[in-house]
């Protein structure tokens, strides 16, 4: 009976910890699409001499919203490996093969999997609208050199 709750406890600690790293991803994916977004409102193009030093500024944190896009989805499919190993080990330990158990802890393993598409898929979305944003601040530097 004591492995039971140990497995309960290590079915607790992947769930929770899965989904709580990718709910802290998600987190941060929001929280630098909306500085960058508030930045990028307050680029001034004619404040540069130089179109690498208005690169720097404005791809700042980009790669960690890239970052977060591509990982999410394996952070969840481990937690979803992690979610099957503990269901089969417990079925192995207790010799309880009612398929509403099997079913009901086979779901509940998959739910990682979509956490991590449902973090993945809104970054990748905002890492594409900030590139975008990059190269029209870019362009507009060009123009007010040519001007210039």
């Amino acid at each position: 009976m004591e492995e039971i709750i140990d497995i309960k406890l290590l079915s607790h600690i992947v769930d929770y910890g899965v989904l709580g790293v990718l709910a802290f991803m998600s987190f941060l994916t929001l929280f630098f699409w909306i500085e960058r977004l508030l930045f990028y409102r307050s680029v001034e193009v004619e404040d540069y001499q130089d179109i690498e030093e208005l690169e720097i500024d404005i791809t700042n944190n980009l790669s960690i919203i890239s970052s977060f896009g591509a990982n999410a989805p394996y952070i969840g499919l481990l937690g979803t490996v992690l979610g099957i190993i503990i269901t089969f080990y417990t079925m192995g330990q207790t010799a309880d093969m009612e398929v509403k158990h099997i079913m009901t802890s086979l779901a509940l393993a998959l739910k990682a999997t979509a956490m991590g598409l449902v973090v993945a898929i809104p970054a990748i979305f905002f890492y594409n609208h900030l590139n975008r944003k990059v190269e029209v601040i870019l362009n507009r530097w060009i123009i007010n050199q040519k001007v210039r």
